[in-house]
């Protein structure tokens, strides 16, 4: 180990000490005493039934002794306005669900267009410039901070995400906008990109070796051209690392288009930016807004994310802050046109698997506990309990007779599962772990379109409402 990695273990360990000593070391009060305690013991009578339900839970999935059996069979797979899907996507081991569901929105565009089958662009050409770009966005950063001290909030952060495979939105439209696409034959999944833990781990790490390696130039009065330079011959290690996981992405490359029954209609040579230029043929950073139900902060306002984007030179996540039923009035407009949307959400959130369900009725945690979860949507925000962890495209709405909506659908991307690999969503649930949704400009309504003419209200990189989607 390098004197200078030491020399930072020695302050780590000094600095934990030094916060250990500050704990209080003999309290008087707020412990839990013997007779406190006693009182507490009291909260498990040890009826039969206790007994019973305590058996129950040390031998069995608590999941499967909560589940509301007749509650299965309420949901099915029809609906009054459906976009037209083809095909499975799978992300396997890996948190790419952004970049697919952006990609899965986009081919449905493409299916639709060009009369094609099951047809699937690449997901692993963009996301080796995904993380090439962040691995720049991450060294950039430091370079950026580098007269800050190592316990600085913003370099604090940024050692603790040099890399993710997660992300959002954002990250879809300036990449493909910047390295365009391929077919997924062109550029095909490896395990690497499958199982992306391993080599993203090891990259991560050679990021924040690089990093110390950056700062110590700068402490010894580097120019800004050296350290630009030094951060070139550092990206060309991440960009040999990423070859050897990923394959090299192509520049050039010759494809046949074929109908929905299978016949060749042409071959063409392309570039990555001509084949997105025909096949997306979409301004996707001015076309595309972002809309958020978060009840914790105001609605009506326009909010931007500090430093949350794919690419340095990119776009900050920007998104309009709205109730739960005027997001639901642009997305019933965009699905009547029969246009697919990016949409995240809490998915781990009574989710029944089996069924492929998300109904708040799926579980019954209270009456199997015998007590109460009664937070809303704003107090699990607040309390960390709630937050966007997937995204899927949403392609289906069902609205009863008296214009309610019942239900929605979505294009997941876990491979083959109940309704061919959609999930079916409650409009109840919807209201409640629904996050995020990107609809196109001409669906906006005109108080949106308004918003979007505001000074955007900059929130910082950390805020925990905010992580990516994986």
């Amino acid at each position: 180990m390098r004197r200078k990695y030491q020399v930072l273990a020695t302050v780590f360990c000094a600095f934990c000490l030094q916060a250990q000593a500050q704990l209080p070391t003999n309290p008087t009060t707020g412990g839990i005493s013997p007779k406190m305690l006693q009182t507490i013991k009291k909260g498990y009578k040890g009826t039969t039934s206790d007994i019973a339900i305590g058996n129950a839970i040390r031998n069995v999935d608590i999941r499967t002794l909560a589940t509301v059996r007749d509650n299965r069979a309420t949901l099915d797979d029809n609906f009054s306005n459906r976009v037209n899907s083809k095909g499975l996507t799978n992300q396997y081991s890996s948190g790419r669900c952004w970049l697919f569901t952006g990609l899965n929105v986009f081919r449905a565009q493409a299916i639709a267009r060009f009369n094609m089958g099951d047809f699937q662009f690449s997901q692993t050409y963009p996301f080796f410039f995904d993380q090439l770009e962040k691995s720049n966005l991450f060294l950039q950063g430091i370079i950026d901070t580098r007269e800050k001290p190592m316990d600085d909030k913003m370099v604090e952060w940024l050692f603790k995400h040099p890399l993710s495979d997660g992300g959002q939105f954002t990250g879809v439209s300036d990449l493909l906008s910047k390295y365009g696409i391929v077919p997924a034959d062109v550029m095909r999944e490896t395990y690497s990109t499958k199982n992306t833990s391993r080599i993203a781990r090891l990259i991560a790490l050679k990021l924040k070796e690089n990093a110390l390696d950056l700062r110590q130039m700068a402490q010894k009065g580097a120019a800004m051209s050296e350290l630009l330079a030094q951060k070139t011959t550092m990206l060309s290690t991440i960009y040999r690392m990423l070859v050897l996981g990923f394959g090299e992405p192509p520049t050039e490359f010759t494809w046949t288009q074929k109908d929905a029954s299978g016949k060749p209609v042409s071959t063409e040579t392309y570039t990555p930016l001509s084949f997105y230029k025909k096949y997306i043929h979409d301004d996707l950073q001015q076309n595309y807004v972002m809309l958020m139900n978060d009840p914790t902060r105001a609605y009506n306002k326009l909010y931007e994310i500090d430093y949350d984007r794919h690419v340095y030179d990119g776009h900050n996540w920007t998104y309009v802050n709205l109730p739960i039923e005027e997001i639901k009035e642009m997305a019933i407009a965009s699905i009547k046109d029969s246009t697919m949307m990016y949409l995240s959400c809490d998915v781990g959130k009574s989710f029944q698997r089996e069924d492929g369900t998300l109904d708040l009725g799926n579980f019954d945690y209270s009456s199997l506990m015998n007590t109460t979860f009664g937070m809303d949507k704003k107090e699990r925000i607040a309390t960390f309990a709630s937050g966007s962890s997937h995204a899927m495209t949403l392609m289906a709405v069902d609205i009863a007779k008296d214009g309610k909506t019942t239900k929605w659908m979505v294009e997941n991307s876990w491979g083959a599962g109940p309704h061919d690999g959609h999930l079916i969503l409650t409009d109840q649930w919807f209201n409640e772990y629904l996050f995020r949704l990107v609809v196109q400009k001409k669906y906006i309504t005109k108080k949106v379109a308004k918003i979007l003419k505001q000074k955007p209200i900059r929130l910082p990189a950390w805020d925990p409402m905010f992580a990516e989607e994986d």
